[in-house]
């Protein structure tokens, strides 16, 4: 028997899931990460502006900022800011390349901390994370004391402060570990959740992009209290099934677990050259360099993926990008760069020059998993005895990355990749 619920029924619903238990969901969210660590491994830079990122070459590089320090922070400087404007607008700033395994290597410390308070922790990326610790109050105390604990035993281990949100939901534990950055502790008191969301700017919502922000502007919505006054049938109509959940969210309810089985998306790797170029041999070689990169970020993630993408952005920031989807998972370099070059070679780029080009791969799923379902072997075009040697040939390239790094081994590489495909 086929039984239809309606919309708002299933809004009455998640309002009675809601009512029935109170949960315990913290989000934790480590200040300005990477600067952070900068200054942490770096003590003449504590208390100066610290921008990672690209070599801002003085207002004229072409990367972007990875990160910025509280300091530079007040200079307007942050995240995914184009590193020549944040060069101008703080010139005395520290600038730093990224050092994406230290930071790794923090991470792990803070997520193991994480253990330490809730089996169930669902990390959003490499410094944030959400606790479902529902039912530890006689281990830790009430919220207060549950995040006082977090934050003194992070700051113990790592010498880096975070800020953390408590609440009865995700939506409003993340929105409240960004109210009192840095080193801050913001608790919503369970039955309190619309009072706590009416005055925040509707920009705070967790959900609400940056168009649909302004297009709520331009109806004259201005707060989250304002949203959530709404008719559910309004926003309905004028955003369809993503204005009922901002409509649930603004109203303070958010039935999402906190899943701890959270995995990576998708694997990227992409490069800014220093100046726009229409040179087909380099940007044919810097394909290879990142799908080699990606192929091997995927193989440490024990992952395989069947959608690659490749991401061109053209003189003017004219941003674009390309998908295939394979019949089978994949996560050797061959395969990846096959198809990142056939996307390149189809792409017409109107006679403009190439300012950054990237290779992507996403749909991912477990490299073992991928066997089982699909009876994928890498390279299944090849004979047995060719596959085998590609693969002993990629395992040695990545001993070999490990051993010296990839910059050192970048140019030998290069020659490397294109003389096994003559001899193999």
């Amino acid at each position: 028997m086929l039984i239809l619920i309606d919309k708002i029924d299933i809004v009455k619903l998640c309002i009675v899931i809601m009512a029935a238990g109170t949960k315990i969901i913290v989000h934790v969210d480590m200040d300005a990460f990477f600067a952070a660590v900068e200054q942490l491994d770096n003590p003449s830079l504590r208390g100066k502006p610290v921008v990672v990122g690209a070599d801002p070459k003085q207002g004229k590089g072409r990367g972007v900022v990875s990160a910025a320090s509280y300091e530079a922070r007040k200079f307007g400087i942050h995240s995914a800011l184009p590193i020549s404007i944040a060069y101008k607008r703080c010139p005395q700033a520290v600038f730093v390349k990224p050092r994406m395994k230290r930071y790794l290597e923090i991470s792990h410390i803070v997520m193991d901390i994480f253990t330490e308070f809730s089996p169930v922790i669902e990390p959003l990326s490499i410094d944030e994370a959400f606790l479902d610790c529902t039912g530890t109050e006689r281990l830790f105390g009430p919220s207060n004391l549950l995040g006082k604990a977090i934050k003194e035993r992070i700051l113990e281990r790592t010498g880096l402060t975070a800020s953390v949100g408590i609440a009865s939901n995700k939506s409003i534990a993340k929105i409240a570990s960004d109210l009192q950055k840095p080193d801050g502790l913001t608790i919503c008191p369970h039955g309190e959740e619309k009072i706590f969301l009416s005055p925040l700017p509707i920009s705070k919502l967790w959900g609400a992009g940056k168009k649909t922000v302004e297009y709520l502007h331009s109806l004259g919505i201005k707060t989250i209290g304002q949203l959530a006054a709404l008719p559910i049938e309004t926003l309905e109509k004028k955003l369809g099934t993503h204005g009922i959940h901002l409509w649930l969210l603004a109203n303070g309810i958010d039935t999402r677990e906190v899943a701890p089985d959270w995995e990576i998306k998708s694997i990227s790797e992409e490069i800014t050259f220093e100046i726009d170029t229409e040179d087909i041999a380099l940007l044919e070689k810097t394909i290879l360099d990142l799908s080699d990169q990606v192929a091997r970020r995927t193989r440490n993630e024990h992952k395989c993926g069947k959608t690659i993408t490749l991401k061109i952005r053209l003189e003017g920031f004219e941003t674009h990008t390309r998908s295939k989807t394979l019949q089978n998972p994949v996560n050797d370099m061959f395969s990846i760069r096959d198809v990142a070059l056939t996307l390149f070679q189809n792409f017409y780029r109107k006679n403009k020059k190439v300012r950054l080009i990237g290779v992507r791969i996403s749909n991912l799923c477990k490299e073992g998993e991928a066997i089982l379902q699909t009876g994928y072997l890498p390279f299944e075009s090849d004979s047995v005895k060719e596959i085998q040697k590609k693969k002993k040939i990629e395992s040695v390239l990545d001993t070999l990355q490990n051993e010296f790094g990839r910059q050192v081994m970048r140019a030998s590489l290069m020659n490397v990749r294109y003389k096994r495909e003559k001899d193999v």
